[in-house]
């Protein structure tokens, strides 16, 4: 199965998008191992409004399989570019994932990251903290509703300040099978 890889950039207050939406902040003066992890996927899960602020602009992103998430009408004459709506949310990432091919990237969309969390579906975080303090802004996270345990996988710091930390989704133990195998054993 496909890993589905969120990869984005945040400010040390842990915003993705300063108070007027600008991303101007984000460092680019180096790779930050973009080259590597862009040639590890093959596809991008994106929402509306994400897509909506690349759109036009020359794609780094043209050879890749973009799936935009959206509940607004929205036709796209591409087809490297499929919607996805939410009535058909799981079934439909679960399906793409089975599909033969590299990772999936989480491109953005806040409200898409808190979906992608709340249903467990993001096989790694990959968070670069650039060394800035926007004061407000669009937050990384929001609207979790619950606390959510990481497993610490790595971090590569660079001679800008950025720094890049890895993490996945801690796994819970099921007490429910140690049970069931006690009571067999009873």
């Amino acid at each position: 199965m496909r890993k589905i890889i969120l990869n984005l950039a945040v400010s040390l207050d842990g915003f993705i998008e300063g108070p007027k939406g600008e991303i101007d902040w984000c460092l680019t003066d180096q790779d930050y191992g973009m080259e590597a992890f862009f040639a590890s996927t093959d596809a991008i899960f994106m929402g509306r409004k994400s897509y909506d602020m690349i759109d036009g602009l020359p794609s780094p992103f043209a050879d890749k399989q973009i799936y935009v998430f959206t509940d607004s009408p929205f036709l796209i004459p591409n087809p490297h570019i499929e919607v996805i709506h939410s009535k058909d949310f799981l079934k439909d990432i679960q399906a793409i994932r089975t599909l033969p091919g590299k990772n999936i990237w989480l491109f953005g969309g806040a409200s898409l990251l808190s979906s992608f969390i709340k249903h467990k579906l993001i096989s790694e975080f990959i968070i670069s903290v650039h060394p800035v303090v926007l004061g407000g802004g669009k937050p990384l996270f929001y609207n979790i509703g619950e606390k959510l345990d990481l497993l610490f996988l790595g971090s590569e710091t660079f001679s800008s300040g950025l720094i890049q930390l890895k993490y996945a989704i801690k796994p819970k133990f099921d007490f429910g099978i140690l049970e069931q195998q006690l009571s067999l054993l009873n």
